[in-house]
């Protein structure tokens, strides 16, 4: 597992990782026609090196095929990422040797948890059902490998699961949807100091925006009419120089609600406001600025049911191993959205990761371990 945190493996860069999961399964006496890759990276925004890893394993008893997945990229904070065991109230894999980097145990150490899985069935001689192993690329800039994987090529299955996120006992059975947006403001050039009025400023088009947005309730947190979801304005950029009135801007935005009506409400609150603040500032004679917004739908909310077959596996997999399960739903986007949106209902599982995307991540072990026996008995069905 150390070994998977420490491979370079941000967004898109993900070959050297699943080399190194091909490299295990070979040892381990996988054979060569079971691991396949397909050509999502081929597909995604980000240019990527490799597409995702599937491995399906013919099954040795009768029963559905199911399927147990994790995602290989990390986020850019955590390259680099140098593992270090250190006993701190419980055993803990912290990144103490290097301060300056995360862990990435989001998601190695879900990563590690199908592999070991995988390689336990394998070298062992297990009896189980038919199986594939899922090793996603991309999920951390828009679940793109769950997004773009064929529901063929996965082998059609029954019971699905993912893990990602939480303790052992956590299992998050619906997650939110994201629409993502990117804003481009065209204001007019002039001199900031010998014709300031002669320009419109499209940083004071954005800032006139946010700040509506901020003061009307469609920034943050939103709640109206008793419906509930999220916004952020998170990236900013636009201007050349103090002494020119700003000519562009260039913004990105999103809207997340588990009420598709409601998300969409959020979104054309978002235009709305730049189209209003387009119309506030004017030129001496009386030119206004431009904007442009194109958006779209990054993953669709979804939520099983407590009887869905794959949530009553878990239950039963995790109450096997002494713990509660404890059922969530979670307000970000996990690659199990793209999944049930391709008719494959997945149970998402934590195995021990906590403060993921900071300096500050670390794994639990005790978690860790327990999410890999969890794992064993959903590859099994025992």
């Amino acid at each position: 597992m150390t070994k998977l945190m420490a491979i370079q493996g941000g967004s898109g860069n993900e070959k050297e990782v699943a080399a190194f999961v091909v490299e295990q399964l070979q040892a381990a006496g996988c054979p060569a026609e079971a691991i396949s890759f397909d050509r999502a990276h081929e597909k995604t925004p980000l240019p990527g090196n490799v597409g995702n890893l599937i491995v399906k394993l013919p099954g040795t008893l009768r029963g559905p095929r199911r399927l147990l997945m994790a995602h290989m990229d990390t986020v850019p904070v955590c390259i680099g990422s140098k593992p270090v065991q250190k006993t701190v109230k419980g055993r803990r894999i912290i990144t103490s040797s290097d301060p300056a980097t995360g862990l990435g145990a989001d998601d190695r150490s879900g990563t590690a948890v199908v592999l070991a899985t995988a390689l336990e069935v394998l070298t062992r001689g297990l009896p189980h059902p038919p199986l594939t192993f899922f090793f996603a690329i991309q999920e951390e800039v828009g679940l793109w490998g769950a997004r773009l994987v064929s529901p063929s090529a996965l082998g059609k299955p029954k019971l699905a699961f993912n893990f990602d996120g939480g303790d052992a006992d956590k299992l998050t059975i619906g997650a939110t949807g994201g629409h993502r947006m990117d804003i481009e403001i065209e204001g007019i050039p002039s001199h900031a100091g010998v014709a300031p009025e002669k320009g419109v400023s499209a940083l004071a088009i954005a800032s006139l925006a946010i700040a509506s947005l901020v003061e009307e309730g469609w920034h943050g947190l939103v709640t109206k009419s008793g419906k509930r979801g999220t916004s952020n304005v998170g990236v900013l950029n636009g201007g050349n120089a103090t002494n020119v009135v700003a000519e562009r801007a260039s913004l990105k935005a999103e809207a997340r609600g588990h009420d598709p009506a409601f998300r969409t409400r959020i979104v054309r609150a978002i235009e709305k406001a730049f189209h209003d603040a387009v119309r506030r500032v004017k030129s001496s004679d009386g030119q206004t600025g431009r904007v442009s917004i194109s958006g779209q739908l990054d993953y669709e909310a979804f939520r099983l049911n407590h009887d869905e077959p794959c949530v009553v596996a878990a239950q039963e997999a995790v109450e096997a191993v002494g713990l509660s399960p404890r059922l969530d739903v979670s307000n970000g986007g996990l690659d199990a959205n793209w999944m049930a949106g391709h008719g494959i209902p997945t149970v998402t599982l934590g195995c021990g990761q906590h403060d993921i995307h900071t300096t500050d991540e670390w794994l639990d072990l005790d978690a860790f371990e327990q999410a890999c026996r969890i794992a064993l008995r959903l590859a099994t069905g025992s």
